[in-house]
């Protein structure tokens, strides 16, 4: 094989591999349910903090902010909603990294 269409296919072969890298680093984090004592990190843009599921709104958790699960009761979780929020609420589940 000549010496241009080795380093043509080096080149093709490291830009495939570089290019599906970037794709595996740049993939979005996969939510999770959370766990009882498991201060939990927010995985979602944003997560409503209520008094009991479904019930009134108390707050907002953002992305990155963190969520301390006490109880688990069907698609919701209880416990302490740490970050601007301080205090205890309800969140959906599922929305956890």
């Amino acid at each position: 094989m000549p010496r241009t269409t080795r380093t043509a296919l080096t080149a093709a072969a490291t830009a495939v591999l570089a290019a599906g890298a970037l794709v595996a680093v740049s993939s979005p984090a996969q939510a999770a349910d959370g766990r009882v004592g498991v201060r939990e990190t927010v995985c979602a843009q944003d997560l409503y903090v209520r008094t009991a599921p479904l019930g009134a709104w108390t707050g907002t958790l953002f992305q990155g902010q963190t969520f301390l699960v006490e109880q688990l009761d069907g698609d919701w979780v209880y416990g302490f909603a740490y970050g601007d929020i301080n205090r205890h609420g309800w969140v959906q589940d599922g929305w956890f990294c």
